[in-house]
């Protein structure tokens, strides 16, 4: 099975006492993005045993749908708001389906 769709696998983990802030950062995005242009899936799951633990996961049409989406007003508000929640750089993989 061939894909020439884009998956983003991006794993965001907040400091234990700024856990529903960044929540309430990440859920902010979730209707803009639907509405984009080329965005197939846009969910965001948080670990049922670690509730710092965020991991967004997406399927784009194509590159080019990705940086749109990473150059968007909402997108990047939203990364600006990241300094002092998080313990790090988002971990953020690209991949495409093999199977």
């Amino acid at each position: 099975m061939t894909n020439h769709t884009i998956h983003i696998v991006a794993r965001i983990i907040a400091l234990p006492n700024k856990v529903e802030e960044l929540k309430a950062v990440l859920l902010e995005l979730i209707e803009p993005t639907r509405q984009e242009a080329g965005a197939i899936k846009y969910e965001l799951l948080q670990n049922q045993y670690d509730p710092t633990d965020f991991t967004f996961v997406e399927e784009w049409a194509s590159s080019e749908a990705l940086n749109t989406h990473l150059d968007s007003p909402h997108f990047q508000a939203a990364a600006a708001k990241l300094e002092g929640l998080v313990t790090a750089a988002p971990d953020i993989g690209r991949y495409h389906l093999l199977a």
